[in-house]
């Protein structure tokens, strides 16, 4: 991380990598005055151990080093995922001219001629770590975008499927979708202050959300005070359906209860009913948007299916619908699985077989 000396220049951590012991001890100095923290590496085996370690914010490399060279460091180092953004600045005599053409063409950003001259060396630091600082508050921008509608511990493993320009390409996935809807909110929100209804809303979300959270989905988005969900993408689940079904269950059996509780503590009424539906099968996923607003989102049969079933719960009385591609996706079926029969969905040329959890004996 980066920080400021008292004139105002940035200050970082440094890695100096070369194998004369008076040049690495001048610019220890010089940069250690500076306000900057100080590593040094006498070659460049040495100097990967410690970018592998501890990762600096920018690296001062020599190029003529024995065992393994200044080119061959810079070669590995951006060759590896977790070390290529690093600025590089490497460090050259007046008769390496070529050497140093080459790493600049492989990633290097500049370059330091000996003898060193203090007021360059100044310089060359300060505009890579303001290179640094730019690559890690992009980073952090693009990774509160990301944990909005996926598990913190993905975050990581989504950002790596980005490309340059930071977004999940169009993809088509396979995976189960899920669609949800609170019963009986809107006439209650004409019924109760707006400031009231916002809260208990965010409340709402919040149990439903960690549900999905729990199994490994992914919040795509909210439709009005119903939520869409998917599971497989775009972290890949085989099984998808299996944690798609036990996000629903735990909605229905701990968080709707805890939540209508809780509403009834309050002297808010006596609760609300959930609708959920299920459907799996292939659909297209992706970011969409601009450079200053990103959506993840899914679209297809599939996902149209989904919404339909959810809306098909009210009047089949069920709290849950699985459309028997679901069924069938799941690596175990449990024993509550309950067949409700064929029917006609809105927009599908054949009946499909639909599926529910049946009702707990009393």
């Amino acid at each position: 991380m980066s920080y400021a000396s008292t004139d105002g220049a940035p200050t970082g951590r440094v890695l100096v990598v070369d194998d004369d012991r008076v040049n690495r001890m001048l610019l220890r100095q010089n940069l250690e005055h500076a306000g900057h923290v100080v590593r040094t590496a006498e070659n460049g085996r040495e100097a990967l151990d410690v970018l592998r370690d501890d990762p600096p914010d920018v690296v001062l490399l020599d190029i003529l080093m024995p065992e393994l060279d200044g080119v061959a460091v810079l070669e590995r180092l951006k060759a590896d995922d977790a070390l290529n953004h690093l600025p590089v600045i490497m460090i050259s005599a007046v008769d390496e001219t070529e050497s140093v053409l080459r790493c600049i063409e492989m990633g290097a950003e500049d370059y330091l001629p000996k003898p060193f001259d203090p007021v360059l060396l100044r310089a060359r630091i300060n505009a890579g770590l303001t290179k640094k600082r730019l690559h890690d508050l992009e980073h952090e921008r693009v990774r509160s975008v990301f944990s909005r509608f996926v598990p913190e511990h993905v975050v990581e493993d989504v950002l790596e499927r980005t490309d340059e320009d930071l977004r999940l390409g169009g993809s088509r996935e396979v995976g189960t979708v899920m669609f949800t809807d609170i019963r009986g909110f809107t006439a209650f929100t004409e019924a109760t202050e707006p400031h009231r209804v916002i809260g208990l809303l965010n409340s709402y979300f919040g149990e439903m959300i960690d549900a999905i959270f729990a199994h490994e989905g992914t919040l795509v988005g909210y439709r009005g005070d119903g939520l869409l969900a998917v599971f497989g993408a775009p972290i890949a689940f085989s099984d998808h359906a299996d944690r798609a079904l036990a996000a629903a269950r735990e909605m229905l059996e701990v968080r709707l209860p805890r939540f209508n509780r809780w509403l009834g503590d309050r002297g808010l009424g006596d609760g609300f009913a959930m609708g959920i539906g299920l459907n799996s099968g292939s659909f297209m996923s992706g970011n969409v948007g601009s450079a200053r607003r990103l959506e993840y989102t899914i679209h297809g049969d599939t996902v149209n299916t989904a919404s339909r079933l959810e809306g098909m719960t009210k009047e089949l009385g069920r709290s849950v619908l699985l459309a028997d591609a679901t069924c069938w996706a799941l690596s175990q079926r449990p024993d509550d699985l309950d067949y409700v029969g064929e029917f006609d969905v809105r927009g599908r040329r054949s009946t499909l077989s639909l599926w529910s959890l049946a009702a707990p004996a009393s």
